[in-house]
């Protein structure tokens, strides 16, 4: 693939992937529920942990500037068995993302229309009673073929996309302000009350392996917060994906990851500043806080901008989602766990088409006929798996390959990396036994396919022969530019 991406298109991808529903509903119904105004401390202790696990990242992709991101990671520190694990779950991920941001996108765009007069047929609005989803399925198809032109077409799609995104979140915080009322921070730690605990498959994996009563408000509540606005931070791991089309992957990868998270947490901030001082955290709206907390100052007409920018931005999580996705894909048929079909790039374009062309129709599908909300935790447990093996796998790359060039390096190792593991298992446990249940019999499906398939056709399975690429011989300092047009996975390994 071209190398033609710099740190700032990084950094636009990673600000296009975290910046969404986070920040128009999150900070209304974790205020609300959970921390009060605090919410504005629980975003940035969820920024402290989730910076510990982009510092890993970090260190990873660019000591190993190779397409797959968490997938390649795994493979080169712990095994290919591992590697197929993580690859596994974050297919799941990644897929799952991309539909329910994509079903999530359409009832927005439904809302906008109705307010001006324009009502879709029931049949095709994805609503209770109709047959297909078809806004929701003709986003995943226009942005395949966005992705698939790839280049200039694709950078300035999200450039764009992502500019409006960032000047409906700046105008809020702008405007904003100036409705402020000091009163509505007091108390800016509410006291602590016990909540409602949930049961059955609903009940959180930690609660129903200890029991115990949640609590809400105080500062168990603000910490309780913390984890539940984790979430609104995924997706800054995608970055790592873009490892192999950066034009300096060593300095650049880096910059991405660490710089879209530090944009986002400032915002994320503000914007809970701003909405918890306009308004009571009593009164904040659950679904649309943001717009919601304008029309209770007297400003309905913001409250329609804000719903555009909404959906301008879940089109750019949209089709990082599902470019995330292809690199991953393409990673693991180049390691030949998949069919090697999928690693095919198309001679004009330079872009994965055939696993965009393969990923879109299975995403339109489920988008279009199939409800997935309830499946929407699967794409945290998927990337919480992702986040703690590339954790452990900094510290074991450390002692297997001492030697190896890092241009970026985590600080303070082991400590850093021990806080994102502990961090992440904990968010892990603390969701629903119905995701755990999904999630391990997807992985189980997953270790079937890899036995039947993956293992007997592996690059590194006995008796696979395949020319060595200029990789396996090459010093590991080797420039970036001058590596060569195949690097798997499983070259790198053999490499280490």
């Amino acid at each position: 693939m071209r190398r033609d991406l710099g740190w700032f298109d990084l950094i636009v991808t990673g600000v296009g992937m975290i910046l969404g529903t986070g920040i128009f509903v999150f900070t209304g119904q974790v205020a609300r529920q959970m921390a009060g105004p605090a919410v504005a401390v629980s975003f940035v202790l969820a920024a402290v942990v989730c910076g510990c696990a982009a510092l890993c990242y970090a260190e990873l992709a660019s000591s190993l500037p190779v397409a797959g991101s968490a997938y390649t990671f795994a493979y080169a520190t712990l095994g290919e068995l591992a590697a197929w694990i993580i690859g596994w779950a974050m297919m799941l991920e990644l897929t799952l993302s991309a539909c329910v941001v994509a079903v999530g996108w359409s009832g927005y765009l439904q809302s906008m229309l109705d307010t001006v007069g324009v009502h879709l047929p029931q049949a095709i609005s994805g609503g209770k009673g109709s047959v297909v989803n078809l806004p929701a399925a003709l986003l995943i198809v226009a942005l395949v073929g966005v992705l698939i032109l790839g280049g200039t077409v694709s950078k300035g799609a999200t450039r764009a996309l992502v500019a409006v995104k960032l000047t409906v979140v700046l105008f809020v915080i702008g405007v904003g302000v100036f409705f402020v009322k000091a009163s509505n921070y007091s108390p800016f730690v509410p006291p602590s009350q016990p909540s409602k605990a949930a049961s059955g498959m609903s009940e959180p994996l930690l609660q129903w392996l200890g029991g115990g009563s949640p609590s809400a408000f105080g500062i168990s509540g603000v910490v309780t917060a913390a984890a539940m606005v984790f979430v609104s931070y995924i997706g800054f791991d995608v970055v790592a994906t873009s490892a192999e089309e950066t034009r300096k992957p060593q300095r650049d990868v880096p910059i991405g990851l660490l710089g879209s998270l530090l944009v986002v947490t400032v915002l994320y901030v503000a914007v809970s500043v701003v909405i918890t001082g306009m308004q009571s955290y009593k009164s904040l709206s659950v679904e649309a806080p943001v717009a919601d907390a304008f029309k209770a100052v007297g400003h309905p007409a913001v409250g329609g901008m804000i719903s555009v920018g909404v959906v301008v931005g879940l089109v750019t999580v949209c089709m990082v989602s599902i470019r995330g996705q292809s690199r991953v894909l393409l990673a693991m048929s180049r390691d030949r766990l998949l069919p090697p079909s999928f690693a095919k790039i198309h001679p004009r374009f330079a872009t994965p088409h055939r696993s965009l062309l393969v990923l879109g129709g299975i995403m339109a599908v489920l988008a279009g006929f199939v409800d997935i909300g309830v499946l929407a935790d699967l794409v945290n447990i998927g990337t919480l798996f992702a986040f703690t093996l590339v954790s452990v796998g900094v510290v074991v790359l450390r002692r297997t390959r001492p030697d190896l060039p890092r241009p970026f390096r985590v600080p303070l190792v082991p400590l850093l990396p021990g806080i994102s593991f502990v961090a992440c298992l904990y968010l892990m446990l603390n969701l629903q036994l119905l995701t755990w249940v999904t999630f391990v019999v997807w992985l189980a499906v997953g270790l079937v396919l890899y036995a039947a398939y993956g293992r007997r056709r592996s690059r590194l399975a006995p008796g696979a022969t395949e020319p060595a690429t200029a990789l396996d011989t090459a010093a590991p300092a080797a420039a970036p530019e001058a590596a060569p047009e195949l690097v798997t996975a499983g070259s790198v390994a053999e490499r280490l």
